[in-house]
């Protein structure tokens, strides 16, 4: 199986690289517009000249089976736009783009071309949180927090806010029939947001503050009496009387963990088995952040 991988920043390299290099069989083709990051990486996985590409076109003109996108978010439309248009089965980051016009584009030309387009909700694979929709869930609790990064609404809401909203999304148990937003926003970047979903029976928090004095996340369902907590998605907590703590092996790699692992090789198996992948559902988180982005910038504060 040929596979391209775009883009080698930190993600590419800590997480995808090392499950994709070692997959047998997989043929793996690099590219990025920097030649000195092209060459250490391709040397570290001591692939041959031939499979080393400078441009896009190079890359495309090898006839892959499939291909990542690790790039900048800014430039996903143009390069997820070339892929389809190719015929190549593509698996990209969150988000699919920064504005949802360009999102609901790409699905429906994946959609028109016939071509798998996966994006990269790993927490949906996560072993605690796979765990937590097996769980009673009246009561949904989701914090993603960090030290010291107050950012623009947009770029932090579809960068790193769209994982708690799909997580909500993924564990609520039946259709949402209100949506509530509460944010902080202070010349022109946004401190904090809180997203609430109910429907019947059921009530999902969703909690970012990036000014929390911690980098952390954590994730909490209830119901029937009982609560099933994740700690920075390692640490499994179990309440039910006495506390049951479950933590991750010590020879459990981090991209297992985080559910990096599981993500790739079920979109590899699924592309390999010639069946195509709907990003339609992914959309709909696409969709729910651009509603989250709306109502921020309409507090007091937004640039």
């Amino acid at each position: 199986m040929k596979v391209g991988c775009i883009g080698l920043g930190d993600i590419a390299r800590k997480a995808y690289l090392p499950v994709l290099g070692a997959r047998p069989g997989l043929d793996l083709h690099l590219h990025t517009r920097t030649p000195a990051t092209l060459t250490e990486v391709a040397d570290s996985l001591r692939l041959p000249a031939g499979n080393r590409h400078a441009t896009l076109d190079d890359l495309l003109a090898q006839d892959l089976d499939a291909a990542f996108v690790h790039a900048p978010t800014a430039v996903h439309p143009e390069i997820v736009t070339r892929l389809l248009e190719a015929g190549v089965p593509t698996y990209v980051d969150k988000p699919l783009a920064y504005r949802f016009a360009d999102s609901e584009r790409l699905v429906a030309l994946a959609e028109a071309r016939n071509v798998s387009l996966a994006v990269g909700f790993n927490r949906r694979h996560a072993p605690g949180y796979v765990q937590c929709a097996d769980h009673p869930r009246e009561l949904i609790l989701m914090q993603k927090n960090r030290v010291g990064l107050p950012e623009e609404p947009r770029a932090m809401i579809l960068d790193d806010f769209i994982h708690v909203v799909d997580t909500l999304r993924f564990l609520v148990p039946g259709p949402v029939d209100d949506i509530t937003v509460r944010a902080r926003v202070a010349e022109g970047l946004l401190h904090h947001v809180v997203l609430q979903l109910s429907g019947d029976g059921f009530t999902a928090l969703g909690v970012m503050n990036r000014l929390s004095g911690s980098a952390e996340e954590i994730l909490e369902v209830s119901g029937q009496d009982t609560k099933r907590q994740v700690l920075n998605l390692s640490e499994v907590i179990d309440h039910k009387g006495q506390p049951t703590v479950r933590r991750r092996g010590d020879w459990v790699p981090v991209a297992r963990q985080r559910g990096i692992e599981q993500a790739v090789l079920t979109f590899l198996d699924t592309v390999g088995a010639g069946k195509v992948l709907s990003a339609r559902d992914a959309l709909a988180t696409h969709e729910l952040c651009e509603r989250v982005v709306r109502e921020v910038e309409r507090h007091p504060g937004a640039a």
